[in-house]
């Protein structure tokens, strides 16, 4: 798909939610907001075990 910033933020609206995950090398990081940039809670902090 090719859509330019401005129409990928006209697709948001109030029942999206948005989950950002952050891949490091030893711990990472997940967190959700809304449409509006509203935070869900604490960010989530995790690591892989191996």
């Amino acid at each position: 798909m090719n859509y330019t910033q401005n129409k990928k933020i006209s697709q948001l609206t109030d029942k999206t939610l948005i989950v950002g995950v952050d891949i490091a090398k030893n711990k990472h990081v997940a967190r959700v907001q809304d449409f509006r940039g509203i935070e869900f809670g604490k960010p989530l902090y995790f690591k892989i075990m191996s």
